[in-house]
């Protein structure tokens, strides 16, 4: 399994509408483009919660195998992100990764 995970820190002045636009918007059409499996939203705890000026946030979208995860990267990553650009701008600040599942216990 590979694990598309994109790390969010967003401001404080628009993190509600950023979660709500996660859940009814962005991961509802990151699941339509088939890539996908299965995708996770999960909030980021820290000891500086309070300090770093907003939340961060780690949304971890499942696929089957790396074709899957390439293709995405092909196709549909560009419109996707420039829709989440064009929505909140440098309120939001992402980076992504590429994890492998080696085992599970």
């Amino acid at each position: 399994m590979f694990i598309y995970n994109v790390t969010t820190h967003v401001e404080p002045s628009i993190e509600k509408q950023w979660i709500d636009w996660m859940h009814e918007e962005h991961i509802p059409q990151m699941i339509k483009t088939g890539k996908f499996t299965k995708a996770l939203l999960l909030k980021v705890k820290t000891e500086d919660d309070d300090n770093l000026g907003g939340k961060s946030y780690a949304t971890q979208f499942q696929c089957v195998d790396q074709s899957s995860l390439e293709a995405y990267l092909k196709k549909d990553a560009g419109i996707l992100r420039k829709s989440a650009q064009e929505k909140f701008g440098e309120k939001v600040l992402s980076f992504r990764t590429e994890l492998e599942l080696i085992s599970t216990f």
